[in-house]
């Protein structure tokens, strides 16, 4: 199951673990990446608050936890190549994984046959 945020973030759940990443719509927005800048492992997130920063050409731009946890894994191949995030960030380039606090937190999100507000 995949939600998404207002803001443009997705959290694709498999049972109580979540991978997150921002939707096509805004890497395509982002451009050119510069730096990613990551949690660490066993970073406490909460829904709604910046949990990393995504730089570009054009700006910084704050990311936000679709849903409370505790990140579990970062994706190191991003570090590597950021333009993973660009050219497929619902896929390979996904962001963090997170083990659920909160799973209700999802009724909150859209599915993707919603609008985003």
């Amino acid at each position: 199951m995949k939600r998404y945020a207002k803001s443009h973030e997705y959290i694709s759940v498999e049972g109580d673990v979540g991978t997150m990443g921002i939707s096509s719509a805004a890497a395509d927005d982002l451009g050119d990446l510069v730096n990613i800048d990551l949690p660490k492992v066993g970073t406490e997130v909460t829904q709604g608050k910046a949990f990393c920063t995504i730089e570009s050409v054009k700006a910084v731009q704050d990311i936000y936890a679709p849903v409370s946890g505790k990140v579990t894994a970062i994706n190191e191949a991003i570090l590597k190549d950021n333009t993973l995030v660009t050219k497929d960030s619902e896929g390979k380039g996904w962001l963090v994984k997170i083990q659920l606090s909160n799973p209700a937190e999802l009724n909150k999100l859209f599915d993707a046959d919603q609008p985003i507000g």
